[in-house]
């Protein structure tokens, strides 16, 4: 067995893809039962560069997690989210790449992350219960 190793905030863990699928479906699940659901079609997640996740991992857990739940047949759709700072200098909100953080206007370091670490459930598509009456 493959044991991967990412680092977080300066420290080392282990893959955390599944727990986060199965969070996420929870997350799904109570949603999807709110609105009166019987099934979950698509789920759409906003996932920023810096936030920590390997995708093609997170997709192969989202196969696993999703078994027997309302989104066992839903389609995962992944969107990156842009790193965008805020520069503490001149006050500008600019985009950014995970290797270089400074202000796209006057290149000073000193920003402040705006986005790009962010996981986000964006939106859902369900199947209602009234859709199969």
């Amino acid at each position: 067995m493959t044991k991967y190793l990412l680092w977080k905030r300066g420290r080392p863990f282990t893959v955390h893809e599944l727990s986060l699928c199965q969070h996420l479906l929870d997350q799904v699940t109570v949603l999807a039962t709110a609105h009166g659901a019987r099934e979950v079609e698509r789920i759409v997640l906003q996932i920023g560069p810096l936030a920590g996740v390997e995708i093609s991992l997170l997709a192969q857990a989202f196969s696993i997690a999703r078994a027997g739940t309302l989104a066992e047949n839903a389609e995962l759709d992944i969107e990156p989210a842009p790193i965008r700072v805020r520069c503490q200098t001149c006050g500008a909100e600019t985009e950014a790449s995970p290797a270089h953080l400074a202000c796209g206007r006057c290149g000073d370091w000193r920003t402040e992350l705006v986005s790009g670490d962010q996981l986000v459930l964006a939106s859902l598509q369900l199947t209602l219960e009234e859709d199969h009456v």
